[in-house]
């Protein structure tokens, strides 16, 4: 009781005062007023969540305070100090970090090299690799993680590995407060429980994080305070995150109340007597999963749950033909796909939206158009020559028909929000006419407003006759959007059932227990 006395009282205090105030934040882009007045309070010690659809100004905000951009109105005090950091290395230096959904770190580099970067303890132009491994090493220590090697190849690790490798890095500059930009987006349910005892370890040290989730369930769990911004400006600052009731979260993010997320669904047996879209028998790809078999009817939309190494998305990539099967046969609509051929599986009518996007997917510095046409040039092009005229009038009909915004073609994609994004993943398989889309992830890093409306328009195209093959981490999406639901456990199907059928509760006793019950 003595040792936890002091514990709990360096937590109060921690907790009663504020290390970080911003007070009118206004950042302006050409066309654009992305932030107009924003507030936001962090104080020590505490987990923060940063809530807001996507275009409502987080990664703006967050990016003034990492100093990756400069505010044209507004304070920011840190510290007790006025601050305005002129680069990312000033907030750095000032002991501010920030841990990016999409990790900054490099594969061919050890775990010491990667949390040293850029600040390597070196005497006389050479690296003192023992003196770094033994730092990293104790950072790893302080992070509940002794067990990680220091001089490992980072490109090895698991994405939660590298996960606690970034929070090393932060930790090496000093840090009294971190930023993490969607930090379970890429984790298995054990290794998220592991990132909250890390994020609590934190915390009771003094250290203040801002935490960045489209998964509400989340914000109840690990945070103290709430601070929700919508098109720019601030709804609500500080809200107490356990009190706070999600409906409210929501209406606060959306402006509305949003009640059905999942749009209807046909009856139960509606799809029986379509014709197979999909038809997979007996794939096996060693080492990750085997003896799969699986159907897709026209119109209907099949579901795999299970968890992070399940081989869900192996399956997804090996139907593609983006991985080669050592055994087992698919077929689209009749007819053979060759294993490893994504050639024929897209000339065959097959799509696929998959996991990460941004670097699976889109061409960032391109524009809207170029990606939603780049699956279909050869309809626009006569003798090599792209018809920049009918390619860019594709892009507006599909950027009209998905509700892609805002509506300029020629915009950067990377200059869209992630559920824009994904539209317009989406759209470059419909320039022409695809039997099956394979669905990987569809709403990872999406915000719960753009998030109906891509379960609208994936509902849309299966009532259109499209099979869809979806792949999600979060089981309550799977169960809402499928039709048919398959789960999986270490690479296995263990139950397949109708989606009405089964609850969350009863998919994670699977998922866990692994039969079926």
């Amino acid at each position: 009781m003595q040792s936890f006395l002091p514990y709990m009282e360096r937590r109060l205090e921690a907790l009663v005062s504020d290390l970080l105030v911003m007070r009118g934040i206004v950042k302006q882009f050409p066309g654009v007023r992305a932030l107009d007045g924003v507030d936001l309070d962090v104080r020590a010690g505490e987990v923060h969540c940063l809530l807001g659809q996507n275009g409502a100004g987080k990664s703006t905000l967050i990016k003034i305070l990492a100093g990756a951009h400069q505010p044209d109105e507004g304070t920011v005090t840190f510290g007790g100090e006025p601050v305005r950091f002129a680069s990312p290395i000033a907030a750095i230096k000032s002991g501010i970090s920030t841990i990016y959904q999409e990790l900054d770190l490099v594969d061919g580099l050890s775990v010491a090299e990667n949390i040293f970067l850029g600040h390597e303890q070196a005497s006389f132009g050479f690296t003192r690799r023992g003196e770094m491994n033994k730092a990293a090493s104790q950072l790893l220590s302080r992070l509940g993680h002794g067990e990680m090697r220091a001089a490992t190849e980072v490109g090895r690790l698991s994405a939660a590995g590298k996960q606690i490798v970034s929070m090393a890095r932060a930790l090496s500059h000093q840090t009294r407060l971190i930023v993490m930009d969607e930090p379970s987006a890429a984790l298995a349910h054990d290794e998220v429980a592991n990132l909250f005892r890390v994020i609590r370890d934190l915390t009771a040290q003094g250290v203040a994080v801002v935490y960045i989730s489209h998964r509400l369930e989340e914000i109840r769990e690990i945070g103290d305070r709430v601070t929700v911004l919508k098109d720019g400006r601030t709804a609500a600052v500080g809200l107490p995150a356990r009190e706070t009731p999600t409906s409210t979260v929501v209406s606060l993010m959306t402006g509305r109340d949003v009640e059905y997320v999942f749009p209807t669904r046909p009856e139960p047996g509606s799809h029986d007597d379509r014709p197979e879209v999909l038809k997979v028998t007996g794939l096996t790809l060693p080492g990750r999963f085997a003896d799969v078999s699986l159907t897709v009817r026209e119109g209907e939309i099949v579901g795999l749950a299970g968890l992070v190494g399940s081989g869900r998305s192996e399956i997804v990539e090996t139907v593609f033909g983006a991985r080669r099967a050592s055994s087992g046969q698919v077929v689209l609509a009749g007819k053979p796909v060759p294993p490893g051929s994504t050639t024929k599986a897209v000339q065959l009518g097959m799509g696929l939206a998959p996991e990460e996007r941004k670097s699976q997917a889109l061409l960032m510095n391109e524009s809207v158009a170029r990606n939603i046409t780049i699956a279909g040039l050869t309809k626009y092009s006569r003798f090599g020559w792209v018809d920049r005229r009918e390619e860019n009038a594709m892009a507006v009909r599909l950027a009209e028909t998905l509700d892609i915004r805002p509506p300029d073609p020629r915009r950067p994609v990377r200059t869209l929000s992630g559920g824009n994004q994904q539209k317009a993943v989406f759209a470059r398989w419909l320039v022409e006419d695809r039997k099956l889309l394979l669905l990987d992830e569809p709403t990872r890093g999406v915000d719960v407003g753009a998030r109906a409306e891509l379960y609208a328009v994936i509902r849309r195209l299966a009532d259109e006759g499209v099979g869809v093959l979806l792949v999600s981490s979060e089981v309550p999406e799977v169960l809402g959007l499928a039709d048919r639901v398959l789960v999986l456990r270490e690479g296995k199907v263990i139950h397949e059932s109708d989606a009405r059928d089964l609850d969350e509760s009863r998919v994670l006793d699977m998922i866990m227990e692994g039969s079926a019950l």
